[in-house]
């Protein structure tokens, strides 16, 4: 006897393809099958009826994605599933706004962490401390430090900044290949900034360090501008009779006069003559720091060379650390800074400071001097990684320094 059997499940064989899922209403006639006696069921058929209603379609706030479920098969077919994922469309422009504005911050934050390797910190911040010290030499007394004081301040230092970006970008522009051994971390060797932007990084520096300095007026500024770029641009570019830093001579000469001499002497003569309006004067505290700053920075021009020895070496750059080793200029580094500090002891000894004042500035030259002879002992000088970091040292012990020399008197 024939039996028959209404199929209810919701399972659905098969969803014409573009159909809006909210805009149909599926109404599934029921699937027959007949069987003979002693026989299998062998035939059967669906029908299936789609209405659309005009009425009710609106478009979704949702897209969907189908997946297809394969399922044991009843007799010989199997059923399928399809599950709906739903995803979110953002629904308002806001939300779309809110995306891009994220993705500018984001790209803003990421241009500035790649400036800020660009420049060379360490040297922003030994110039910076360098650019205070000296204009605190200039002060005479407790009410010189006034307004007019830090306006004057202020002008020395956010020019500079920009000689500091043009400095640092010629000589990575020129030095692109040695750079790719022995600073790979740089963003133009890394990768990080294309050599394009840098060379307009490099010429938007110039203009903007020069007529800020032009704007101001102060003519030491503006002499310290001009004479740094110029030697140092003679320093890096690879031309006829330049590239100074080929020859061990004339790259530690150039350091010894840009850091002995012009920065020093620039700030104090912007401060003293054009901010505070007095007679030019060589102060003993800034004579002291002159002659502090002759032992360091040659130390520093030394030391500079030390982890960059193997791309030196490739490319024909005859550094004293390639041509003498590292070690035997490291230890002439050494004896260069603890000169230096004992310079500033024996002046802030024999200074006509009031007491405590030479306290502070004999026991700080002697704990700088202690920390730079304690650290000797974990350089490798073989040791890129642990020259960078000696070198980095370097420039830290130097800005305490310039803290303490301004009160020597």
């Amino acid at each position: 006897m024939a039996r028959a059997h209404l199929i209810s499940s919701p399972n659905v064989s098969s969803l014409t393809t573009g159909s809006n899922l909210w805009g149909r209403k599926l109404s599934f006639n029921s699937a027959f099958y007949e069987s003979s006696r002693g026989s299998k069921a062998s035939n059967y058929s669906i029908k299936a009826q789609i209405q659309y209603n005009p009425l009710r379609f609106q478009q979704s706030p949702f897209n969907h994605h189908y997946k297809s479920i394969e399922r044991g098969a009843t007799f010989e077919e199997s059923n399928k599933n399809y599950v709906v994922k739903a995803v979110t469309v953002p629904s308002s422009e806001s939300e779309s706004e809110a995306s891009n504005s994220k993705n500018i911050v984001d790209s803003v934050k990421n241009f500035m962490a790649v400036l800020y390797q660009f420049i060379y910190p360490y040297v922003v911040y030994g110039r910076t401390s360098a650019a205070i010290s000296a204009s605190l030499v200039a002060v005479e007394k407790l009410s010189d430090i006034s307004p007019l004081f830090f306006i004057g301040l202020l002008q020395a230092l956010l020019p500079p900044l920009f000689m500091d970006l043009y400095v640092n970008g010629v000589n990575q522009l020129f030095d692109f290949e040695i750079d790719k051994i022995n600073k790979p971390f740089l963003p133009l060797a890394a990768g990080k900034l294309s050599f394009r932007n840098c060379a307009f990084i490099v010429a938007s520096s110039a203009i903007l360090g020069l007529g800020l300095n032009l704007m101001i007026g102060s003519p030491a500024l503006i002499w310290n501008f001009v004479l740094c770029a110029t030697l140092w641009t003679c320093y890096s570019v690879n031309l006829p009779f330049l590239r100074w830093k080929q020859y061990p001579v004339s790259a530690s000469l150039l350091m010894f006069v840009c850091w002995t001499c012009i920065i020093p002497i620039s700030y104090f003569l912007h401060m003293q003559t054009f901010v505070l309006k007095r007679p030019l004067v060589f102060t003993r505290s800034l004579i002291v720091t002159l002659l502090f700053l002759s032992f360091y920075s040659t130390g520093l021009a030394l030391s500079k060379d030390i982890p960059d020895v193997e791309g030196d070496i490739k490319h024909g750059i005859d550094s004293f650390a390639a041509r003498l080793g590292q070690k035997k200029v490291f230890w002439i580094c050494i004896f260069l800074f603890e000169m230096a500090f004992g310079v500033a002891f024996l002046a802030g000894a024999s200074s006509s400071s009031p007491l405590w004042i030479k306290f502070v500035t004999c026991l700080g030259n002697v704990v700088l001097g202690s920390i730079l002879w304690y650290q000797t002992k974990y350089v490798d000088v073989t040791d890129p990684a642990s020259g960078r970091s000696f070198y980095s040292l370097n420039w830290k012990l130097m800005m305490g320094a310039h803290v303490l020399l301004p009160l020597i008197r």
